[in-house]
């Protein structure tokens, strides 16, 4: 995986990009603007850009929209500390695949890269409550009336138990250790229950389960203590 990582400070740069590289993956470019970001996107080939939000001059969701605009489509995930509606709501409206908080654990960055380059979405779990709500707030009066409800009925409860952590922004790996099952195992329920739900990705499932009342009920599960 070939990152190009864009964020104003100093010191969150040389720690995230210490960090992917620890678990080898390849920051092509770590740069402090906007401006340079945008360059560097045209220049390298990124599988995917880190992007922080607040940035002076060009903002990162200004950065975003000029990457879209410029022709740009690799995957943008944003990396920031704001929890702030406009933000969140801005950048997935941008383009933006993911939006992750820098308080993030470790062991759980790479990972939500990884699901991004398979195609997913990734919303912080704090923040899935704030999607279905910017959701909600979106949806227009007419959509609503035709819309069905959530066919949760179909699930089994193996698949409820999956969707209630999926609603709390679990990766897969972190589902597969809460209930001591396989990565695969896990993934096979992920597509089954977003082909009963008839949607198209895991954060389109989070946001219908929030909004029926699901998640929330577990503890984080610890570190992993197999070797």
């Amino acid at each position: 995986m070939r990152v190009l990582l864009i964020d104003d400070h100093a010191l969150v740069r040389k720690g995230i990009e210490e960090l992917l590289q620890s678990r080898g993956v390849q920051v092509v470019a770590a740069v402090s603007s906007g401006e340079e970001g945008l360059r560097r996107a045209r220049e390298l080939a990124a599988d995917i850009i880190l992007l922080d939000v607040k940035m002076p001059g060009m903002t990162g969701i200004e950065t975003l929209q000029q990457l879209r605009a410029s022709g740009v489509a690799t995957p943008v995930v944003m990396l920031t500390m704001s929890r702030e509606d406009p933000d969140l709501g801005g950048a997935l409206r941008a383009g933006a695949q993911g939006y992750l908080l820098k308080d993030i654990e470790p062991e759980e960055l790479v990972p939500a890269l990884e699901a991004v380059l398979a195609g997913d979405k990734v919303v912080a779990r704090e923040l899935v409550g704030t999607l279905a709500r910017l959701v909600g707030s979106d949806a227009k009066p007419e959509a609503d009336a035709r819309r069905a409800p959530a066919p949760f009925a179909e699930l089994t409860p193996r698949e409820l138990e999956i969707l209630e952590h999926v609603a709390d922004g679990y990766s897969n790996k972190m589902i597969a250790r809460a209930l001591e099952i396989t990565d695969g195992t896990v993934k096979l329920h992920v597509k089954a229950i977003l082909r009963k739900l008839g949607m198209r990705s895991r954060v389109e499932a989070a946001v219908a389960a929030v909004e029926h009342g699901m998640g929330k009920r577990r503890k984080k599960p610890g570190p992993s203590t197999s070797a």
